[in-house]
């Protein structure tokens, strides 16, 4: 891995972050095409956490070449994290992926029936794309805790430097509050 790579790669994920919190996809398509070129190492996904970055933007996106190039990149760095090391047989691989879908903020969603289209209701989602050392906080519909859940991620997001060390600030800022909570009361 060269250093000029994961610059490069960090260069693009700040702009793709940027027109994500702009809400404005113009250019993605040259910065997708630009990490395509790249030579992707698992060593660089999780250093970089770019894979959140182009997840994001073929969210937002309403482009269908950008959501489509996006989606490959995504399917091919998936690769990566299964490896040649993590072999699987594919009977393992479908539990696996039932397993995650059913523990997913949508799944849960749907089995309590709720319908509701309040934004912060799938506050967290995770990504293959994180290293995690902590267990994820548990998922929370109470307003309050969300909107301070909300308020420390954005804080901890004032500068780049969670990009470069690969820190989830969401998760993060719902770790900080979850551990509070019991604190406060």
């Amino acid at each position: 891995m060269s250093k000029k790579e994961e610059e490069d790669i960090v260069r693009i994920a700040k702009k793709m972050d940027k027109m994500v919190s702009k809400k404005s996809t113009v250019g993605a398509m040259d910065l997708l095409k630009e990490l395509k070129s790249i030579p992707m190492t698992l060593e660089l996904l999780q250093s970089t956490r770019i894979g959140m970055s182009v997840n994001a933007i073929r969210k937002q996106s309403k482009e269908e070449d950008v959501i489509s190039l996006a989606k490959s990149l995504i399917k091919s760095w998936k690769k990566l994290l299964d490896g040649p090391s993590a072999e699987k047989s594919s009977e393992e691989k479908k539990r696996d992926s039932v397993s995650l879908a059913q523990n997913s903020p949508e799944a849960k969603e749907e089995s309590s029936g709720s319908n509701s289209s309040n934004p912060h209701e799938a506050f967290y989602t995770p990504s293959p794309f994180q290293l995690k050392s902590y267990p994820q906080a548990p998922f929370t519909t109470d307003s309050v805790r969300i909107k301070c859940r909300e308020l420390l991620a954005a804080a901890m997001k004032t500068d780049g430097d969670y990009i470069a060390i690969g820190s989830d600030c969401d998760e993060l800022g719902a770790q900080i509050e979850e551990n509070i909570l019991p604190r406060s009361n």
